[in-house]
């Protein structure tokens, strides 16, 4: 087994960007949304570099993250990708990849009730 504290941030924000999107999806669909236009058009506003960047932001900002969740997001948010966003500046991007480490953190962990906790903030903020 491997420890989980000593995984790189890219590798945390991979792992991360699957169960978060995953989760958005599950919810989408269980809102009633079933055509994958529409689908792929409302995922965007909670899983867009932009969307997670400002959603990390406001978990900072509201003191929502524990300390080893800010430390996990940091990691990912300073980890050199060596890949350009498509559509987001450097910042918000590196931002967004910390977002996602965090999310992986949690999953590999197996702490999914933090997970679904922080999830279930994002979906409240984005649609609030």
């Amino acid at each position: 087994m491997i420890d989980v504290n000593l995984i790189n941030g890219i590798a945390l924000a991979f792992e991360g960007d699957a169960v978060y999107s995953m989760y958005i999806r599950r919810h989408l669909i269980f809102q009633g949304l079933t055509k994958p236009n529409k689908l792929h058009q409302e995922a965007t506003k909670y899983v867009s570099a932009k969307a997670q960047a400002c959603l990390i932001a406001l978990m900072l900002e509201e003191q929502v993250l524990t300390d080893k969740e800010e430390e996990i997001y940091k990691r990912g948010r300073n980890t050199n990708s060596h890949t350009k966003a498509k559509n987001a500046d450097v910042v918000t991007y590196r931002m967004s990849t910390g977002f996602e480490a965090v999310m992986g953190y949690l999953h590999l962990t197996e702490n999914v009730e933090r997970l679904e906790t922080l999830i279930s903030w994002c979906i409240q903020k984005v649609e609030g």
